[in-house]
C-alpha cells in the first residue's frame, strides 16, 4: 500500500509522528511518502520537531510559503498534482484544518485517490474562521474520517456523512504527548527566572487577530496586571516581539522568551501553574496533563475540553486575562485531575494503523 501524508504545519507534523510510526510497525510493506508543503516552514524549528518526533525527513517539499489563503491553497495544489499523478498512491493522508489540508484534499479526490482526514469533525461553528471552512470541506469529500471525540463523531452524523466513513479512534496529538512524557525536564527559562513547578502562568498567542492588533497590546496590559500575582512567561514569535518593542511596558515579573521547541514546551506546560493560549491544540495538552487553561477566544472547536472543566473560554476580551489568578485561587489544589476524555490513551495511531492493515 503506498500513502503519501501532506502536512503544512508543525502541529500536523505533532499530530501524524505517531500514525507514521505505527504504520511502519503495523504495515512494514507499506510504501511512505512525506509531502511537506512549507505552509509555515521554519528550518532550525522544523528540524527541531523532525528530531524529536522521531519523523523522517519529507521526501518532497512544496516551499508554498506565505500568502493569502487563496494562494496558499492554490499553490498545494499546484505543486502537489503532479506528484500524486507520478506516485499515485493507494490514499493520500491529511491532518487538521489548514490551507495545506483542504487543498491537498481536493487535489487527491479530483484525481479519484481515496482520502483520509485525521482530526475529523472538529467543529467551532464560525465560519469567519478559515480553519472552520477548512475542516468543513474536507470532511464533506474525504473518503474515511478519523476523529478523536464523540462530540466529532456527532458532527459529522448531523452533516449527513455516512456512519461507515467515520471512525473513533482517539488523539494521536495525545500519544505524541504520551511517548515524550518521560523526557520531559525543568528548563532553563525556569531556571533562570526562579520558577518553581506550578507556580506560573505560560502564555502562547499567535492567531493574527490577537497577535497582530491592538488586541496584542491590551494583553499584555492585563498580563503585567497578573505579573503582580504569579510570574508570566511568554516564549514569543519574532514577530510579535518586534511589535511590542518600544510599544509596550513590560513588567519585571512577565518574561518573554525564544520559542521552544516541542519537548521543551511540552515541559513548561506541564509544569505551569495555568496555560493562556489561543491554540486548539494546546487545550487539548492541558486536558490531559491536568493543567488549567484559559482559552483567548471567543469559540472553540474542542467543546470536550470545556466539558471536563479543565478548559475555561474567555472571548475576545483581554481584559479577563485578570480574572485568571481569582480563578486559580478558587480552585482545591487537592482535587485530584479529571480524567482524560475517552480514548486519549496514548493508543490512537495503533488503532488507525490496524483499521488499515486490514482493509488492504
Amino acid at each position: 500500500m503506498k500513502i503519501v501524508h501532506v502536512l503544512g504545519t508543525r502541529p500536523n507534523f505533532v499530530k501524524m509522528a505517531p500514525l507514521i510510526a505505527a504504520l511502519s510497525r503495523r504495515m512494514p510493506e507499506s510504501d511512505q511518502l512525506i509531502v511537506h508543503t512549507g505552509q509555515h516552514y521554519d528550518r532550525l524549528m522544523s528540524e527541531i520537531f523532525f528530531e524529536q518526533l522521531g519523523v523522517p525527513a519529507p521526501d518532497f517539499m512544496l516551499e508554498v510559503g506565505s500568502g493569502s489563503h487563496a494562494q496558499q491553497t492554490a499553490r498545494v495544489m499546484e505543486r502537489l498534482e503532479p506528484l500524486l499523478v507520478e506516485n499515485r498512491p493507494d490514499l493520500v493522508v491529511v491532518p487538521g484544518d489548514v490551507n495545506s489540508t483542504v487543498a491537498a484534499a481536493l487535489t487527491a479526490v479530483k484525481l479519484d485517490i481515496p482520502v483520509a482526514h485525521l482530526e475529523a469533525g472538529l467543529r467551532s461553528y464560525d465560519r469567519t474562521m478559515p480553519e472552520e471552512i477548512n475542516r468543513i470541506v474536507t470532511d464533506q469529500i474525504s473518503d474515511i474520517l478519523w476523529v478523536h471525540s464523540e462530540e466529532a463523531l456527532r458532527n459529522l452524523e448531523l452533516e449527513g456523512i455516512p456512519a461507515e466513513r467515520a471512525h473513533f479512534v482517539g488523539n494521536t496529538m495525545i500519544d505524541s504527548l504520551v511517548a515524550l512524557q518521560d523526557r520531559f525536564r525543568p528548563l532553563e527559562q525556569c531556571r533562570q527566572y526562579g520558577l518553581e513547578p506550578g507556580s506560573y502562568l505560560l502564555v502562547t498567542l499567535h492567531r493574527p487577530a490577537l497577535v497582530d492588533g491592538p488586541l496584542l497590546f491590551e494583553a499584555v496590559a492585563a498580563l503585567n496586571r497578573v505579573s503582580t500575582m504569579m510570574p508570566v512567561l511568554f516564549p514569543v514569535h519574532p514577530r510579535t516581539r518586534a511589535r511590542l518593542a518600544g510599544n509596550a511596558e513590560l513588567s519585571g515579573n512577565l518574561h518573554l522568551v525564544e520559542p521552544a521547541g516541542y519537548l521543551e514546551f511540552l515541559s513548561l506546560e506541564s509544569d505551569a501553574g495555568a496555560v493562556l493560549t489561543d491554540s486548539g491544540g494546546i487545550q487539548e495538552e492541558t486536558s490531559y496533563l491536568g493543567v488549567p487553561c484559559f482559552t483567548l477566544r471567543g469559540n472553540t472547536e474542542r467543546p470536550v475540553t470545556i466539558e471536563l472543566g479543565t478548559n475555561v473560554l474567555l472571548g475576545l476580551d483581554p481584559a479577563r486575562i485578570n480574572e485568571i489568578p481569582t480563578i486559580i485561587a478558587g480552585k482545591d489544589p487537592s482535587a485530584p485531575p479529571p480524567e482524560p476524555p475517552p480514548l486519549w490513551d496514548g493508543q490512537a495511531a495503533d488503532r488507525i494503523a490496524g483499521q488499515l492493515a486490514e482493509s488492504v
